[in-house]
């Protein structure tokens, strides 16, 4: 029924089509406000404006880039100009107009580059050295004369927009016309102030709502603007002062020396100073896809681009918006973020519910009317008509206006962007940054985790606790062990050992401010390095690294899983080095160091040993490495780095701890009903003895190499790919495999954490990619939907956690709406047909369509989670939304509000003897004050769909409190005080208790309604993954 009614409103929960956005637009027809109501909604007419800008940009810098016709006439639109300096430059120290370098780099000019000098006279001209980089003290200066790394970028929005944005409510303006009419004809009819009254108590309800509308959609915004911010940090490696130090990009000056390294975002223009195999994607910019090798013949380095693989250095010379990156992100959030699915279904509901308001508003009107103009027919009044007629008709139209108010239920949608954005910020504060808000809710139904293992399982702090060298394994546990190793090594096995450490690595050892030395690289680089320190070497002095000239290298990534370097040796002689994963180094080594320091022929024998002591250290949890090297007898004329023919120096074994908490994480996902699939690039025993220590591996589950996996054909993998629990030696594509199938063969919802610049197919392909915070780089990050900050497993359960909060934080919202909805509809269109009035004014609706819609959603949207969320299975895709159990609360509270209002509204004066001449008045309010209290507690009851006690946490929900007691409070004061207004009378205090007593009925009724059953057990005893079944019965009810 649901996916019947909503078909227009059915959008994929990441990159949805354009036709599928248009299609759920077109199909909302009743909006109160749409300025309020599409605020969180992308406008794709400004998105198409801002696409054809950005791909008028591409095209330009394309031409300009690749057809090579007189770059700066197509980008500048005229002829090379001279650049003159103005005093101002000079004074600073500058000897080059900010133009003039702007547009060699802009222009991929080399000949200008050559004519100046290159890259150093650049240097120059700017006052720096590529060496030392700038110093603190011309910061200010540069940033005066050649910008800062900044954007265009919107204001934000006022207070009083959000105001105004609140206004627009096309049936508030209609109830304020109404209010100005109604004072207008009072005043003329019943004199100063009394015929005020009833105008003015309209205005202060339209002026409250929109009040507390406008705070509301005001924090909201904050919220957003700060988790934007959050988004936009990016930092890099620059040198300054001679000290390496980490900057955010938007801190970048001209002069600045930038170290880039795989993955990284380059922060500006710039011209290649030094690096090898510098590889970058320019896509982003000009729309081509093959990368382009940047070097001393190609130097120019453009701003935004990606750096795809290899390492380098640069000199930025163009920041911010005279770059074109700079033009390209003045547009690049034009049009607004895509909505969530949840947003568009409850639009969807608020549509279809917002229809039938409408009916019964119009319905109501023309009842009242039917039976006033009946009644005056039927005293013979219908040729006289007074202003008294008048200000009824009025008061029918008003009460009608409120009834689509209270109907058209504007705060459903909206109320899934309240949830969000309190989610996004508490989840901020426990280390996961939201990228896309789309991501949070489908967080909720994840049924499949793929993680790394590698710093998300596992600590990242790794250590070499173990090596075999010389055909001897060895512990090693400090300067003990390494004085032991020392001994028992031939020193020239050492010094070709350190030789490998020191010369074969991407990581830097620098000094910082204070002179400590750092080392710099990737927590497996360093393992490797301080093992070298322990065995008393010096980065410098020992590998004489200045006397050694590094002629090529291929750096390490997920595909190659080695590392190689070619060295020039001081005799000229040419010396090849490789390290990487064992079992491939070992594949290229035909030679090996024996036990007396010898190198020997490596039979296939003694390979199998080696490949035995692989799979011990391995089974001991080690991430396992080998290191060889290959001497080449051509002098510094070599080009190419051998691919066989090594000799093995070593096996190390380095230890990576698993994170503290992880394996309660891990059961609290298997008993959440989520499968965790560990991917990693590590030795499959290594992958296994983490994956059992973790509680990954079961002994139903299935561990496969990604070679073997890869292989398999379809069949294969639809048999086993809901078995495996652990990948290993996986390549990026095997990851993307295993997602798609996932998602298409078994229709799974599927995280996926990544870290390299090869996981962005499978971040994007995943319904959450997950990027690392730490070890992830900028392509990763800026592929993936959520980022975990501290790259801990425990923080993704805590995604989870939230996401399942929000969806069903909403779910406990649109279920208490509802029924205020179905309320508020019969009881005034049933007592306006029989007795020909409606017994809720048009203040005393509005009041409660502000407790019900954003009141109701501050108190119910913001509720944080509980630990029980994660002991039931996961929303299925594509469930219903509206589920059995909400269609049983709402219409049991429904069926008991509306019999005790109906017995009030029609015999309430006979049954609490009410007499007296304002004895219509007292009932009205009773039944005012009864509806509300109704809500109050039905408020409460909403906290929970399923279990009895909904007061479990209560006190843990300071908004939801503060909430129930402002609207009590508030009550009191409008029956009490503002009846003149509201159209109330004070009221004794037996019917306080009464009002009190008959709304509080509704939390032992709702414990009645839980206890009928609705949907059967349908958890099947024998789960395909491998692990036990689900908790299941009563004690999840």
């Amino acid at each position: 029924m649901e996916r019947t009614l909503l078909k227009d409103f059915e959008l994929l929960d990441k990159n949805p089509s354009v036709e599928a956005l248009r299609r759920w637009r077109s199909a909302v027809t009743l909006v109160k406000n749409r300025r309020r109501r599409f605020r969180m909604v992308a406008n794709l007419d400004k998105r198409d404006e801002a696409l054809q800008i950005r791909q008028g940009i591409k095209e330009k810098f394309r031409i300009a880039l690749y057809v090579q016709k007189a770059a700066l006439h197509f980008i500048d639109a005229g002829n090379r100009v001279e650049y003159k300096l103005s005093s101002e430059v000079r004074d600073a120290g500058f000897c080059i107009h900010p133009e003039e370098i702007a547009s060699i780099v802009r222009g991929h000019d080399k000949k200008i580059l050559n004519n100046i000098g290159g890259v150093e006279a650049i240097a120059r001209k700017l006052s720096v050295s590529v060496d030392g980089g700038v110093s603190e003290e011309s910061i200010n200066s540069r940033q005066q004369i050649y910008g800062f790394n900044r954007y265009t970028e919107k204001p934000p929005r006022s207070f009083l927009m959000f105001v105004w944005d609140a206004l627009q409510d096309l049936t508030l303006i209609i109830l304020i016309v109404c209010a100005v009419v109604s004072i207008g004809v009072g005043i003329a009819t019943e004199g100063w102030p009394k015929g005020t009254y009833d105008g003015v108590g309209i205005v202060l309800s339209i002026f409250l709502v929109v009040t507390v509308t406008a705070v509301s959609d005001y924090k909201q915004s904050l919220q957003f603007r700060a988790l934007d911010k959050e988004k936009k940090k990016i930092f890099v490696q620059v040198t300054r002062d001679g000290k390496r130090q980490k900057i955010s990009i938007y801190d970048i000056v001209v002069g600045d020396v930038v170290h880039l390294s795989t993955g990284d975002q380059v922060p500006a223009d710039g011209i290649f100073i030094s690096g090898y195999f510098l590889l970058i994607d320019e896509s982003s910019l000009s729309g081509e896809s093959e990368p382009v090798n940047v070097d001393e013949e190609k130097p120019f380095l453009l701003s935004g681009t990606k750096v795809q693989d290899g390492q380098g250095k640069m000199l930025v010379t163009t920041v911010g918006m005279r770059t074109e990156w700079g033009k390209l992100m003045e547009t690049i959030n034009e049009g607004g973020d895509d909505e969530t699915p949840l947003q568009v279904k409850l639009n969807g509901v608020a549509t279809i519910i917002g229809k039938i308001g409408l009916t019964f508003a119009i319905l109501t009107f023309v009842v009242l009317t039917i039976r006033f103009v009946v009644e005056k027919v039927h005293k013979g009044e219908f040729a006289s008509w007074s202003t008294d007629d008048a200000m009824k008709l009025l008061d029918f139209f008003a009460v009608a206006v409120t009834i689509i108010v209270v109907a058209v239920p504007e705060g459903l949608p909206l109320a899934v962007t309240l949830s969000l954005a309190f989610a996004m910020k508490k989840l901020m504060n426990e280390k996961a940054l939201v990228r896309h808000l789309s991501a949070c809710e489908t967080m909720g139904s994840a049924s499949c985790i793929c993680t790394d293992k590698t710093g998300t399982l596992t600590t990242n702090r790794m250590v070499v606790t173990k090596t075999w060298i010389c055909e001897k394994a060895m512990q090693i546990k400090g300067n003990e062990s390494a004085e032991e190793l020392k001994t028992c090594t031939p020193e020239g096995v050492q010094n070709i050992l350190l030789q490998a450490i020191f010369q074969n690595t991407s990581a830097e050892v620098v000094k910082d401010k204070d002179g400590k030395e750092t080392i710099l690289g990737t927590p497996t680089e360093s393992a490797l390095l301080e093992f070298g320190f322990l065995l008393g070497a010096d980065f410098d002095a020992y590998a004489q690294r200045r006397e050694y000239k590094i002629l090529k290298v291929e750096p390490f990534n997920s595909v190659r899983k080695k590392m190689s370097v070619l060295v020039g040796l001081p005799d000229g002689r040419v010396r090849a080095f490789c390290k990487g994963a064992s079992e491939i180094i070992l594949k290229i080594c035909d030679k090996i160091i024996d036990c007396n320091g010898e190198v020997v022929d490596l039979p296939e024998e003694q390979a199998n040993n080696v490949f035995s002591i692989i799979n011990d250290f391995a089974s001991e949890a080690l991430r396992t490495l080998c290191l060889a090297f290959k001497d080449i007898n051509e002098m510094h004329g070599e080009a190419n780095i051998p691919d066989s023919g090594y000799t093995l120096i070593a096996l190390v074994g380095i230890k990576d701890p698993v994170r503290p908490g992880v394996k309660e994480a891990v059961q609290t996902c298997i008993a959440a009903g989520i499968t965790i699939r560990m991917v990693t690039g590590d030795n499959i025993h290594t992958a296994e003895a983490i994956a059992r220590e973790c509680g990954i591996l079961t002994e139903r589950g299935v561990s496969i190499d990604g070679p073997k996996f890869g292989n398999m054909s379809s069949e294969e993998m639809k048999d086993t790919i809901p078995r495996i629990q652990v990948m290993a030696r996986s390549l990026p594509l095997d990851k993307y495999k295993l997602v798609n199938n996932l998602r298409s063969m078994f229709g799974e919802v599927v995280a996926v954490t990544g870290d390299g610049t090869n996981d962005a197919p499978a971040l994007r392909e995943a319904d959450i990619g997950l990027a690392m915070g730490i070890a992830g780089t900028e392509v990763a990050k800026e592929n993936a939907d959520v980022i975990i900050l501290d790259d801990n497993f425990t923080t993704i359960v805590n995604v989870v956690k939230w996401g399942r909060s929000v969806y069903i934080n909403i779910q406990k919202f649109v279920q208490f709406q509802l029924t205020v909805n179905v309320v508020a509809l019969v009881i005034n269109f049933f007592s306006a047909c029989i007795t020909g009035s409606a017994p809720l004014t048009a203040v005393q609706l509005l009041w409660v369509n502000l407790i019900m819609d954003t009141l109701g959603a501050l108190a119910l949207a913001t509720e944080p989670p509980n630990d029980g969320l994660l002991k039931r299975p996961p929303v299925a895709r594509g469930a219903n939304f509206i589920t059995k159990p909400m269609w049983r609360n709402i219409i049991g509270q429904s069926i008991y509000q509306l019999i005790i209002l109906a017995i009030l509204n029609f015999d309430g004066k006979r049954i609490l003897r009410i007499s007296g001449s304002d004895a219509t008045e007292v009932l009205n309010t009773l039944i005012f004050n009864t509806f509300v209290f109704c809500q109050v507690f039905n408020e409460i009851n909403s906290r929970d769909i399923e279990k009895i006690n909904v007061f479990r946490g209560i006190f843990d929900s300071w908004i939801f409190l503060s909430i129930i007691f402002a609207t009590v409070a508030f009550q009191v004061v409008i029956v009490e005080f503002l009846g003149t207004f509201a159209s109330t009378v004070p009221l004794n205090w037996q019917f306080w208790v009464l009002s009190l007593l008959i709304g509080a009925v509704s939390i032992p009724i709702a414990a009645i309604l839980k206890c009928i059953p609705v949907e059967k057990d349908t958890t099947s005893k024998q789960h395909r993954d491998g692990y036990d079944a689900l908790p299941s019965g009563p004690e999840l009810a």
